[in-house]
């Protein structure tokens, strides 16, 4: 059993000052008295007991809890003092009349408080008392936090325009402690500069961020976000940026639909215009020179029919608004017509039929040719549809169809020349015969005289119907 010893001076003052704190009414005042005196008469010496206590973090308005706890405890008085030196409980007395204590639990170990509503008044030292010989005392730290009061983004325009540097300023007001603000643009963070202001143990934080705005930033959110231990989550606020641009002007052919423009053939060019604020003039010009007297402008659309070579060149769409202009170019270059050879003529036919009649051993070597010649117009007509069908833009289909023209072309020149050579051939033979040699001639050479050459010829007068006739 532990030691007794006499209260000392310093004790009894302290049992006294608990009388004098609290006030109570007068049968209140003569029971705290008697439970002093009770207390003293006996103080424990502290060997073997330990006092300790906690820190205390809690965020403002909720609830705090205070505990002092004893090791190996004999039963000696545990108080506890606020950080005025005021008495808040002597054992499980409450002689402050602040109703935010309340008593959690209370033994020979421990005693335990809470304070409800916790404000920044709050803050400071809270004392656990052991009245043991000597006495023993240990403190806990409430720390109060206090999370932004507002939360504000100011933007410097409403409305920018594109390449402008902006100025955007976030402001968390009474904080304690100070906030962390940190900036994001849709979803990439910037880089900020803040600037801390301390009033009363509070803290306001202004941030800057400079911003150079894009047209692709128009309808973007700026998104100032709070980091603070009072605040669970994200606290944030945003503004959305509204950025004005020049147009953006694009050309589209609406026909024809295969993209190649032949004499002939209707041209429908349609201007889309995009901007912010929306383009109010929409016009169309010929670069270099005037537009086609049989061009119909309608609002974006231009509409050229009939096409030939002279409307070849650039024809250019041009868009404005408030911000500036732009415009966007379209080259337009006329193709010939599709071609086709036609079929040989009268006349051909004839002059073939001729040759065929009086030669008769070159029939096959004048066939081929003018089978060449009846089956070119289908070939060339063949290559003019499947480059029709096959061109994906204009200047290359142009290409291939002066490539099959040249072609047949130079098909068309050597057929022609061969059917002339043979007709000149023809003509030639059918003019220049050979020499004859009849039976009736053979031994003419050796006789005196032609009665003579007469009854000499081999078979005599019989053989007359065997004459042959030989081509030299």
């Amino acid at each position: 059993m532990a030691s007794a010893v006499l209260p000392s001076g310093s004790q009894c003052a302290a049992a006294a000052a608990v009388a004098a704190t609290a006030a109570p009414p007068p049968g209140l005042r003569l029971r705290l008295l008697l439970l002093l005196l009770s207390a003293a008469a006996l103080i424990p010496t502290g060997d073997g007991q330990n006092l300790f206590t906690k820190d205390v973090t809690v965020i403002e308005g909720e609830v705090a809890t205070i505990s002092c706890q004893v090791n190996k405890s004999d039963d000696s008085v545990i108080q506890l003092l606020n950080p005025n030196r005021q008495t808040i409980y002597f054992r499980d007395f409450r002689p402050l009349k602040d109703s935010r204590f309340q008593l959690l639990n209370f033994s020979s170990s421990e005693l335990k408080v809470s304070l409800t509503n916790v404000s920044i008044s709050d803050e400071g030292r809270y004392f656990c008392q052991l009245y043991t010989d000597p006495p023993q005392e240990s403190y806990t730290t409430i720390t109060v936090l206090v999370p932004p009061r507002n939360l504000m983004i100011d933007i410097q325009k409403d409305t920018a325009v594109e390449g402008e540097e902006i100025e955007v300023n976030c402001t968390a007001m009474a904080s304690k402690p100070a906030t962390t603000i940190r900036w994001f643009k849709g979803n990439t963070e910037l880089k900020g500069k803040s600037e801390v202001e301390e009033w009363s143990d509070m803290y306001t934080v202004t941030s800057q961020l400079m911003l150079k705005v894009h047209k692709e930033d128009d309808g973007v959110p700026v998104i100032c976000q709070v980091e603070h231990p009072a605040v669970t989550g994200n606290l944030q606020t945003q503004r959305y940026l509204e950025v004005q641009y020049k147009p953006q002007v694009h050309i589209q052919m609406t026909y024809p639909l295969q993209g190649l423009t032949r004499e002939g053939d209707a041209l429908e060019l349609t201007c889309e215009a995009i901007g912010k604020p929306q383009p109010v003039m929409v016009t169309w010009v010929r670069v270099d020179d005037e537009m086609p007297q049989h061009a119909v402008l309608s609002g974006p659309n231009l509409f050229i029919n009939n096409l030939n070579k002279t409307d070849n060149g650039t024809y250019r769409c041009e868009a404005s608004n408030t911000v500036g202009k732009a415009h966007s170019d379209y080259m337009l270059y006329v193709y010939d017509p599709p071609t086709t050879i036609p079929p040989p003529t009268t006349t051909t036919t004839t002059t073939t039929t001729t040759i065929l009649t009086i030669i008769t051993d070159t029939t096959a070597t004048t066939e081929p040719a003018v089978h060449g010649l009846t089956q070119l117009p289908n070939s060339a007509e063949e290559l003019d549809s499947e480059d029709l069908s096959d061109s994906r833009a204009g200047e290359e289909g142009s290409i291939r169809a002066v490539d099959h023209a040249v072609i047949g072309g130079v098909v068309a020149v050597v057929v022609f020349a061969m059917l002339c050579l043979l007709i000149i051939l023809g003509r030639y033979f059918a003019r220049h015969k050979g020499t004859y040699f009849t039976h009736e001639a053979k031994g003419a050479d050796d006789a005196a005289d032609a009665d003579t050459a007469i009854i000499n010829a081999e078979g005599g007068q019989n053989n007359s119907e065997e004459k042959k006739e030989y081509f030299i």
